[in-house]
């Protein structure tokens, strides 16, 4: 008998009992853009002073469509509102791809998070996946007081995954490795050691970067790649429950 790769396996949609918002956030001053935005917001009764709130910038291949199901299982698993949205360009958002389009598409994002659900920064966690960590990183330099950061197979800067050589460092986009230095709260890093588009130095250098006092337990994904880390029942438990122990160590 053939047995099924776990990773093929594919979660059902859980039921959520909150709201589920489309929000168009903007416009961007400069861009006169909008943001493409969905909310999965707990239930009033539901939140607390520790509930947290997660603005998760995606990786490069995917919008907030294909998202949906990771967005509602963290919603559900770590019992927070999740906001993914879309970077100029991408999805329903207006504007061009560019690296300082995604910094002015998370600036308008965060502090549109800051007046419309969460009563302090500290609530607030910052998540980048692969491209994601360009501006997580960027926004969590730029605002001191936000509550934690978690970077999902990040890159050290743009220029730095295709060659170590600094020769070309005056063109590097997403100098990741110099803004980490410099964030104020607590950094999560998760990595696959099989990943062959962001080698798993890049998370090593990157945690290593932080803080010593603000590095939180990263991990190290012994058999996924760069997509793959959460395919599979097993390993989305294990992601949802490491997730939730970070979480929940925010405030301790």
């Amino acid at each position: 008998q053939l047995e099924v790769d776990p990773r093929l396996q594919t979660p059902k949609m859980p039921r959520f009992s909150g709201t589920i918002e489309a929000v168009k956030i903007g416009p961007q001053p400069k861009t006169k853009n909008y943001i493409a935005a969905v909310l999965y917001r707990l239930k009033p009764e539901r939140i607390t002073k520790n509930t947290k709130t997660i603005i998760y910038s995606h990786g490069n291949a995917t919008d907030i469509g294909a998202m949906n199901l990771m967005q509602c299982l963290l919603a559900k698993g770590l019992k927070a509102n999740i906001l993914m949205y879309d970077y100029s360009g991408y999805g329903a958002s207006g504007g061009v791809p560019l690296e300082a389009n995604t910094y002015r598409d998370i600036k308008l994002v965060y502090q549109w998070v800051v007046d419309n659900v969460v009563q302090s920064e500290s609530q607030i966690i910052v998540y980048g996946q692969s491209v994601g960590s360009g501006p997580s990183c960027y926004i969590c330099n730029k605002r001191p007081n936000v509550g934690g950061l978690i970077l999902h197979s990040p890159f050290m800067s743009g220029m730095r995954v295709l060659t170590p050589s600094r020769v070309l460092a005056c063109l590097d986009i997403f100098p990741n490795i110099d803004r980490i230095k410099n964030v104020q709260c607590k950094v999560m890093v998760i990595h696959g050691a099989l990943d062959e588009e962001v080698d798993i130095g890049h998370g090593y250098a990157l945690h290593q970067a932080v803080p010593p006092r603000l590095r939180a337990e990263p991990w190290w994904v012994p058999d996924r790649g760069h997509n793959d880390i959460t395919e599979g029942s097993g390993k989305l438990n294990e992601y949802i429950r490491r997730l939730k122990t970070f979480t929940d160590g925010l405030d301790s």
